[in-house]
């Protein structure tokens, strides 16, 4: 059931839980995503960033295989279609397309032109009923091409975003996309609570939840965390699980190398991730 992620993220704000955004590649992606939602009767984000809906062919493709696949799979549970760390220029793409949900990415503005570009999503986004995601600080790593070194967002520029009326902030706590180096220094909660207690009741966003220590994300949550986004840990499961596949020689077996068995095991280390991470989320049952 295709929805906006407002509803879905103001329950678990209340709850004290977090629903998971796991960002789409492919068709497999997706429907492994799709079908383990159901089954654990989860809310679910699926992400997409502009450079996988290029590789897709563009964000009208994505769109419609996941409207498709919703149908197709008979999916009850409330699912956000929306754009990961969006450009201004992607945002209106996206709404074109036919996305439930956007984020628009203005952390590497100056905070009035973040502000201002904001602003004027947020209105476009919620006269046509999508939700909308803002950014403060900077989410360290690589994301298409935009690298942050993971600077703790300012709780007044946060206050001053959520002010406008944004369904869900990512404020950057020194979290990192991709994997995490042996130094890492760890969230910043102060930074955290903080932000948690400039914003009130506004969901908080935690990027780069690949590696997280589970203690952490259990802290993160209750300081106000209600949608956490995993992108890199679905891709290493898959990674491995083919990889095993070939080394073992599994494809050369009858017709193994058929994608749709070669792809196979990769699918299925999507879901468990998907599962593993939904019920350390807390989301599992509160569709």
């Amino acid at each position: 059931m295709l929805v906006s992620a407002t509803e879905m993220l103001k329950k678990a704000k209340e709850g004290k839980y977090a629903v998971g955004q796991f960002n789409i590649n492919n068709l497999e992606w997706t429907k492994s995503i799709l079908l383990t939602a159901q089954e654990l009767n989860s809310p679910v984000i699926l992400g997409v960033s502009e450079g996988a809906g290029k590789y897709m062919t563009g964000f009208k493709t994505v769109a419609a295989m996941v409207k498709a696949m919703d149908e197709e799979l008979g999916i009850t549970v409330p699912v956000a279609l929306h754009l990961d760390h969006g450009s201004y220029e992607g945002c209106y793409k996206c709404i074109k397309a036919g996305f439930t949900s956007i984020m628009f990415d203005g952390s590497h503005y100056p905070i009035e032109e973040n502000i201002a570009k904001t602003s004027e999503l947020v209105n476009v986004a919620h006269n046509l009923g999508l939700s909308i995601e803002a950014e403060v600080g900077s989410i360290g790593g690589e994301e298409d091409g935009v690298v942050g070194a993971g600077e703790c967002a300012d709780p007044d520029e946060c206050k001053a975003i959520a002010d406008l009326g944004v369904d869900m902030l990512a404020a950057g706590i020194g979290n990192i996309h991709g994997k995490y180096p042996d130094n890492w220094a760890g969230l910043s909660f102060e930074t955290l609570a903080a932000v948690q207690e400039k914003t009130g009741i506004m969901p908080l966003v935690l990027h780069g939840g690949t590696g997280i220590p589970e203690d952490m994300i259990k802290k993160a949550i209750s300081l106000g965390v209600s949608k956490i986004n995993v992108n890199t840990e679905c891709q290493l499961s898959f990674q491995e699980a083919t990889r095993k596949y070939i080394e073992e020689g599994k494809d050369q077996q009858g017709k193994g190398f058929d994608p749709r068995k070669l792809l196979a095991p990769g699918a299925d280390a999507i879901k468990a991730t998907v599962k593993e991470k939904m019920e350390l989320f807390g989301s599992v049952g509160k569709a």
